[in-house]
């Protein structure tokens, strides 16, 4: 959750101030952009995945403190609750071998975060979300010991003035309220990042919203919370109800929630910026001294901190994001969709297929959201959370004959958006081999219809089916997660059951 904040007494005048600020930055990115001072085309990506802790027994452990310690490395860093962890992967350049180099460094470093891990009897778990967690987990009490996370969460609890209600209907339907955003850390991601130009960002950014649903339909990994079964992708619908800071009355005057998909296409990264300060009020209003219009005037280039800060605090699920490096601003579009796991395969196909995706569509002659209203790539991402692989979407006809289709997920994946994705991969100067690889992989889930939120469930049934009661059928399906995670094969390869029971 980024930037380093002191927890502190807030005033009402620092609303204000914050107010005022944040239109100075708005007003210092458009200089830049007008003035074309944003860094040139480097073919930048990447990735950050949140992780979970949870001991040989498939219970969740509390104690990122303690494993961090024994990692100390700067590639890991808190999350929200004390079973959370983040690894950073640094910014590799597209093309050649880069997704084997991804793959590698993240066994590398989950394998040694592992057994760091397992010295204090916890252990790396990539998972949307854990399986075993409970209602008691999810607590003010177990949010990381940060300033940021304390000040966050006061904020958030006393704009809604009232307890936070989860109420999800899926398979099973779920409800209980709390008192606190702590259920928001049951949500682990990958966070996929893409330096471009202000040129190209408008482009970029589209087509990371038109398919989106299709990201989570082939990668969904999230069907239970709190011992039901609920969406086969239950982050979404849990992220904007562990978040929302609208009581029931400001929901029905059609406020805008935090986590947010958005409602239209945009023309610029600067509609953006502008949107989350038009609709969204300060959580965090804690100003620097920095005039950035005085920096621009003097030649400098502004850290526009109070923006930064305030965009990290609407959650879009494809965010705009604004950065320095060596001096030289740049902007990245930030991809937020997909859910951490199983596996480093499993993850680097999603890369893979996301980063080829993008920069095909990106580049159509008549882009698919030109065809495609936003209502519809809005709908397709609830129907893809809420069926997975089984989804089907609205998209486009092909061809001349213009219009929309409904289609099942899998079948547009391997008959249109999978060349699209080897097209734009060979675009960014990626191995062949490594392409299709990783994108075959995306071809065999759809194949077969198997992700990881439909191998938990199936085997979760299984063990069901083999007296388990509940909470021991989900404990049971988590270690058999974590035994296969760990030996890496993708997921769409995992035998469904228990070894050595009778299928």
């Amino acid at each position: 959750m980024g930037e380093k904040v002191v927890a502190g007494g807030i005033d009402l005048s620092d609303r204000q101030r914050y107010r005022r600020k944040l239109q100075q930055c708005l007003a210092g990115l458009g200089r830049l952009l007008a003035e074309k001072r944003f860094d040139r085309p480097k073919n930048l990506m990447g990735l950050e995945i949140e992780l979970n802790l949870a001991g040989a027994d498939g219970m969740p452990r509390m104690m990122n403190k303690e494993v961090l310690d024994r990692i100390a490395s700067h590639d890991f860093q808190t999350e929200l609750g004390m079973f959370n962890l983040e690894v950073n992967i640094v910014p590799h350049r597209l093309g050649g071998r880069v997704l084997d180099q991804l793959a590698e460094e993240l066994r590398t470093g989950l394998g040694y975060a592992h057994r760091k891990a397992n010295e204090v009897g916890a252990g790396i778990v990539m998972i949307g979300i854990l399986p075993t967690l409970a209602q008691q987990d999810l607590v003010s009490a177990n949010l990381s010991d940060v300033d940021r996370y304390t000040l966050l969460n006061d904020q958030i609890v006393a704009a809604r003035g009232e307890d936070f209600t989860l109420d999800i209907s899926g398979v099973e339907r779920l409800t209980c309220t709390s008192a606190s955003i702590a259920p928001e850390a049951a949500c682990t991601s990958v966070q996929l990042h893409l330096q471009v130009t202000p040129g190209r960002f408008a482009d970029v950014w589209n087509a990371a919203q038109a398919v989106a649903a299709v990201q989570v339909a082939v990668g969904a990994n999230s069907p239970f919370l709190f011992g039901r079964e609920l969406w086969r992708e239950s982050r979404p619908p849990l992220f904007q109800q562990a978040t929302d800071t609208r009581p029931p009355e400001l929901q029905a005057q059609g406020v805008r929630p935090r986590t947010w998909f958005g409602e239209r296409w945009v023309d610029s990264a600067y509609d953006l910026f502008e949107e989350n300060l038009r609709y969204f009020p300060a959580l965090l209003p804690i100003c620097d001294d920095e005039d950035p219009l005085r920096v621009i005037d003097d030649g400098g280039v502004p850290r526009l901190q109070e923006l930064v800060l305030h965009n990290g605090t609407v959650y879009r699920w494809n965010r705009p994001v604004y950065g320095i490096d060596e001096g030289v601003p740049h902007l990245r579009v930030e991809n937020r969709v997909l859910p951490a796991g199983p596996t480093v395969t499993d993850v680097i196909a999603n890369t893979a297929f996301y980063y080829g995706l993008v920069r095909a569509l990106a580049e159509e002659a008549r882009p698919v959201w030109t065809r495609l209203p936003f209502a519809a790539a809005a709908e397709n991402f609830d129907t893809a959370c809420r069926h997975g692989i089984d989804a089907e979407l609205r998209w486009p006809r092909p061809g001349r004959a213009g219009g929309i289709t409904q289609v099942p997920a899998v079948k547009l994946v391997r008959d249109e958006l999978l060349p699209l994705a080897a097209a734009g991969l060979d675009a960014w100067n990626v191995e062949p081999a490594d392409r299709d690889f990783y994108l075959g992989v995306i071809e065999e889930r759809c194949r077969r219809r198997v992700n990881g939120a439909s191998w938990q469930a199936d085997t979760y049934h299984r063990a069901l089916e083999a007296g388990l009661e509940r909470d021991a059928a989900l404990a049971a399906t988590t270690r058999r997660y974590c035994e296969l995670m760990h030996e890496g094969e993708p997921v769409h390869t995992w035998p469904v059951g228990f070894p050595g029971a009778h299928s």
